[in-house]
């Protein structure tokens, strides 16, 4: 394959973070902070905005008690105990700044728009419940990415989330109950793309019958756990 002689795209490695209890800092008080705040609020991190100015969404959050909140530009020292920022302001100076204490702080860093200014970036994902489908062209075209991610909602239908649900709840039993190749076996045998037909017609004598076969038990509360993505 032809290699571009002065493609210096770094080599990103991807990975799923759990943020849960860490400082997360968000320069910047626009609408792209707003989208990142709010795609951050699920994962429980601990979100400090500084930004002289609030949309009237983030200002909401603010009050509510979802975010903590500096009403001032950005100075040294904001990143002391951040495990992840992300700069979305315009101001060339704050975002070399913003990037040289990350990188001074060892915590990741992601300059909005700025790809070279970035130790992460941030991925187009398809989520369904538990199911994440993350799609990266490396930063060379978000365009791209975001076409493959319509794509691939079109593809991954709702009922992907109570199937992975499902499975989730049997492989437990499987695990609990058999050992070694049964075991094994049992496991490879939850992977029954089939099974989305069946929770897309509603048939729970057919899922049922299927999930007695693979856990050799009866699954009395098999309508709750279909339930669960309703």
């Amino acid at each position: 394959m032809y290699q571009f002689q002065n493609d210096k795209t770094p080599f990103y490695i991807p990975i799923f973070c759990n943020l849960e209890g860490k400082k997360v800092v968000i320069i910047g008080g626009g609408k792209v902070s707003e989208r990142k705040v709010k795609a951050l609020l699920p994962s429980k991190a601990k979100i400090e905005l500084i930004s002289p100015n609030l949309t009237s969404g983030l200002n909401e959050l603010f009050k509510k008690g979802a975010i903590s909140y500096r009403a001032r530009r950005y100075k040294s020292g904001d990143l002391k105990g951040a495990w992840l920022v992300i700069a979305a302001t315009d101001d060339v100076s704050t975002q070399k700044k913003v990037y040289e204490e990350a990188c001074k702080n060892n915590c990741f860093c992601n300059v909005v728009d700025r790809p070279e200014l970035c130790s992460f970036i941030v991925p187009s994902v398809v989520k369904r419940g538990d199911l994440s489908i993350a799609i990266s062209t490396s930063g060379k075209s978000p365009g791209l990415s975001r076409a493959l991610r319509k794509r691939l909602q079109d593809e991954f239908d709702p009922e992907w989330s109570t199937y992975l649900s499902l499975i989730g709840y049997l492989r437990k039993i499987i695990i609990k109950k058999f050992k070694g190749d049964e075991k094994k076996k049992r496991l490879e045998g939850l992977i029954n793309f089939d099974c989305i037909k069946w929770i897309k017609e509603n048939d729970l004598a057919r899922i049922h019958r299927w999930a007695k076969e693979i856990c050799d038990e009866d699954i009395n509360n098999l309508k709750n756990i279909l339930g669960e993505n309703d």
